[in-house]
């Protein structure tokens, strides 16, 4: 597995997007910024979680190459967890979360696991696409900040890698055989926008991430934001934005020349 990786803030100060990868791994954390206002319980911010989130994730997947991915974010949940125990509420339901997208090789295969919404993007040989995304956060978007409270990491809402370890266990996981894969790749919700907002397929995003690199899908995020008015979709205009590229040693032959039109 070859991995190509970018990850880009976007109106804020701070990244809190992260995107590791090692030999056989690679992933990326998107932090959930906190409500206007509230008040965490915690002395740390998301950036703080994200990396050590990150951390404990890039090890466990290291030293634990064929366990289960669910018990990999388990540990590093608890990892984190246990950090910052003694410091802080870990009840509160304001506390600093985030997103999780997996991929890992092993043992002629390809296992994914995808925690709220971040993506796992799968192109196979014959060329079918399958994008991966936990999209249980995109039905409350009409409900407000009060509202939707209550509703992380319980039972008919959506879930989040925070102080809660049972989070894991409601993650999107899966395995596909590596002889049947071409290329992959790993998104925060502020790269496949592109997808999801602005009528590109994962064809065309898949494409110029192995043409031109992750940069290069980041650079049209922001092209296209860039036209649209403040305002005109929920959310930041210019979010953190993260793109991880796997390319899997298979027959196919590399990509060469677009085979999708962009618009420019």
């Amino acid at each position: 597995m070859k991995v190509d990786r970018l990850s880009q803030p976007g109106d804020g100060l701070v990244n809190e997007d992260l995107a590791l990868s090692g030999r056989y791994h690679a992933l990326v954390i998107d932090g959930a910024t906190a409500e206007p206002g509230a008040e965490t319980g915690c002395v740390h911010d998301v950036r703080w979680l994200v990396a050590r989130l990150g951390t404990a994730l890039d090890r466990i997947l290291v030293e634990r190459p064929a366990e289960d991915l669910r018990a990999v974010l388990r540990a590093a949940i608890e990892s984190v967890r246990d950090a910052h125990s003694g410091t802080c509420d870990l009840g509160n339901p304001c506390g600093p979360t985030a997103t999780v997208a997996i991929l890992r090789e092993r043992d002629g295969f390809a296992d994914y696991l995808v925690l709220s919404d971040s993506a796992v993007v799968l192109e196979r040989l014959e060329g079918t696409v399958e994008a991966v995304i936990d999209d249980r956060i995109d039905r409350l978007l009409h409900l407000s900040w009060q509202e939707v409270r209550p509703l992380r990491n319980a039972p008919g809402g959506f879930w989040v890698a925070g102080s809660d370890p049972a989070a894991a266990d409601q993650a999107r996981t899966g395995t596909v055989e590596l002889s049947r894969l071409r290329r992959a790749a790993l998104l925060t919700d502020g790269a496949y926008r592109l997808v999801e907002r602005y009528g590109w397929t994962w064809h065309q995003l898949l494409d110029v991430a192995e043409l031109d690199g992750p940069a290069a899908v980041v650079h049209e995020t922001r092209r296209a934001e860039l036209r649209t008015a403040p305002g005109h979709f929920a959310g930041k205009h210019h979010d953190d934005a993260t793109v991880v590229f796997c390319r899997f040693e298979t027959t196919a032959a590399p990509l060469t020349r677009p085979t999708h039109e962009v618009t420019k």
